[in-house]
C-alpha cells in the first residue's frame, strides 16, 4: 500500500510536483557529468559560461557539441533543483558514495516520477523492513501510475521499458541493488551532509528513500 502522505508532504519543495517527464531516458544518472558541472558551478560561473566551457573543452567526452550542451543543461537543472549550494559543493568534493547520494537526491527533486518511486516504493520497503525487491516491483509501480495518470498512460511501451531500465540502473549505481537481476534491496546509509540539507530544505518526506526514519 502506497503511503501517499509521503509523496504529497513536500510537494511544494519539488517544484510543486511539475508534470511527469520521461526526459531522463535520454539523461540518465550522469554522475561524472554532474560532478564536473558541480565543480564549475563552484567557480561561480554563470550557467551559460558552464555550458560553453563544457562544450569547448569536451569535458564530458561526447561526440557532438549538441549532446554536450544538452547534457550540461540537464546537469545544471538538477543542481539548481536542489536549491542548496552546500550540496553542489559536496557533490563536487565528497567521496563517491556520498556524492552519488546527492546526485540521486538531485534527480528526485528534478523528476517527479523518480521522487515518487524512491519514496513510495523504496522508502516503503525500508519502512516495512521488507527487503525483497525485483523487476516485478518496478512493473507494478508503473502499472499503478499508468492507471492513475493519463500522461503516463499515453507513453509508449518502449518509453516505459526504458524508464524501468534507467531506474533499476540508478538503484544499482547507488548500491541499493547488487546488480540488475538482484532480488533484494541492500541497506543504505544516508550521509550526514545530505541528511542535514534535506531537513533544512523541509524535504523530510525524502528521508525514507535513504533508509532514514528519525523524526520524520
Amino acid at each position: 500500500m502506497v503511503n501517499k502522505k509521503l509523496v504529497n508532504k513536500t510537494a511544494k519543495n519539488v517544484k510543486n510536483f511539475k508534470p511527469y517527464s520521461s526526459a531522463f531516458t535520454r539523461e540518465p544518472f550522469l554522475f561524472y557529468e554532474m560532478r564536473i558541472t558541480a565543480r564549475l558551478m563552484g567557480e561561480k560561473l554563470s550557467d551559460e559560461e558552464i555550458i560553453k566551457h563544457i562544450a569547448e573543452e569536451n569535458l564530458f567526452q561526447y561526440p557532438t557539441e549538441k549532446s554536450l550542451q544538452r547534457m550540461a543543461r540537464a546537469c545544471i537543472r538538477r543542481l539548481r533543483a536542489m536549491g542548496d549550494e552546500s550540496l553542489v559543493c559536496a557533490l563536487a568534493e565528497r567521496p563517491f558514495y556520498d556524492a552519488k547520494q546527492i546526485c540521486l537526491y538531485a534527480m528526485m527533486k528534478e523528476y517527479r516520477i523518480i521522487w515518487e518511486f524512491m519514496v513510495t516504493e523504496i522508502g516503503e520497503k525500508y519502512r516495512l523492513n521488507e527487503f525483497s525487491f525485483g523487476k516485478s516491483d518496478v512493473n507494478i509501480f508503473f502499472l499503478r501510475l499508468q492507471e492513475q495518470e493519463d500522461t503516463i498512460a499515453g507513453w509508449s511501451e518502449s518509453t516505459i521499458t526504458k524508464l524501468k531500465q534507467v531506474m533499476v540502473k540508478i538503484l544499482v549505481e547507488n548500491e541499493y541493488m547488487d546488480n540488475g537481476k538482484a532480488d533484494h534491496l541492500n541497506l543504505v546509509w544516508l550521509n550526514p551532509v545530505l541528511e542535514e540539507a534535506i531537513r533544512k530544505n523541509h524535504d523530510d518526506a525524502a528521508l525514507p528513500a535513504f533508509n532514514c526514519f528519525l523524526s520524520i
